[in-house]
């Protein structure tokens, strides 16, 4: 059994949770609290797997909280429940630093039947990959470890026209790491971090904060420039166009792509088109193969791709994927890849 603290203020919004979870036959709610203090006290005793928390509580609210679960349950993973908002964006950023390992929208505005499926089907995703169970939801379920071989033949490689990062569960710590580290390039970075509308302009403004490359949300024609990175919008997959000697961010609310929007893959496809293999890939840490197909053309192509490894990321489905593949020049921790990148662009 998968064993689940459920912590928020709301009775209502245990209670549902709970009755969620418990279908899944294979989960046991342990205990439940209402504010921070009170899963704390608990959590000490219990040592659950998986803690779900709101983060705006009384007593004790889920920010201060977090630190202290985790010290005192190492081993336990924490999900935030956030809302759809700017403070609950920044805060819900915030918990993901403190080392929370993911998050989900709170399910206290869901009306109908298939917007409760689909809230329920993200929380059991979420609890099975960070469990490191096989999933129901099986597309999205972590596949194990398996020995891969690096592509020795890209190294030396030109040097990139343009750095492409795609990253889901686990993504903003890893891109903010990656960002205090890499020096501004001469070329553009673009990235697909899988987040729901608001959570990616949030983003941005920590990606900008945290080192020297001016971050922006994506816009709708929006000019994209040397030394400046840009985050596909939640809800939207952003694509690259060429239009004369420009280059500008394209918009679009296509299909789902890999269960995503916005997704890798199109990002990708996009700019390869303009690139062909003259471009960087790299993939963070994340759950599913978003990125897979398209990398693999990349590499076709003769580009080059870049993976964060197995014991640094938080879920090594991505990364994994495109490792398995046998499709990466590198597999490493953050930092190491930040290095390569800065050698590759030469500052």
């Amino acid at each position: 059994m998968i064993r689940v603290m459920l912590v928020d203020d709301s009775v209502i919004i245990r209670s549902l949770m709970s009755r969620m979870l418990k279908g899944a036959g294979d989960i046991e709610i342990v205990a439940m609290a209402g504010d921070g203090r009170e899963a704390l006290e608990k959590a000490r005793d219990i040592q659950p797997d998986i803690i779900l928390t709101d983060l705006e509580m009384p007593v004790m609210d889920g920010l201060t909280a977090i630190p202290l679960l985790l010290q005192a349950c190492p081993r336990t993973r924490i999900i935030l429940c956030s809302a759809l908002s700017e403070k609950g964006a920044d805060i819900t950023l915030k918990g993901l630093s403190l080392g929370a390992s993911d998050f989900i929208l709170k399910p206290s505005a869901l009306t109908g039947d298939d917007n409760k499926e689909n809230f329920r089907n993200g929380l059991l995703a979420r609890i099975y990959t960070l469990a490191q169970r096989p999933s129901p939801v099986a597309k999205l379920a972590p596949k194990p470890a398996a020995d891969f071989s690096l592509r020795e033949d890209r190294i030396g490689v030109r040097k990139p026209s343009i750095i492409a990062i795609g990253s889901s569960t686990g993504g903003p710590n890893a891109l903010m790491d990656l960002f205090s580290r890499l020096r501004p390039p001469k070329v553009p970075i673009v990235i697909t971090q899988h987040m729901p509308k608001t959570f990616t302009k949030i983003l941005a403004e920590q990606l900008t904060r945290s080192g020297t490359i001016p971050c922006h949300e994506g816009a709708e024609g929006m000019e994209v420039l040397p030394g400046h990175a840009y985050v596909a919008p939640g809800d939207y997959h952003m694509t690259i166009a060429k239009e004369g000697d420009q280059l500008r961010v394209r918009l679009n609310q296509d299909a789902p792509e890999n269960f995503c929007r916005p997704a890798v893959d199109p990002m990708i496809r996009s700019l390869m088109g303009i690139y062909g293999g003259g471009m960087l890939g790299v993939i963070l840490t994340g759950m599913g193969s978003d990125g897979l197909i398209a990398c693999r053309q990349l590499t076709e192509e003769g580009g080059m791709v870049l993976a964060q490894d197995e014991a640094s990321a938080a879920v090594w489905g991505m990364p994994g994927a495109v490792a398995r593949a046998g499709l990466c020049s590198m597999v490493a921790p953050v930092p190491e890849l930040a290095v390569r990148i800065n050698n590759m662009m030469g500052v």
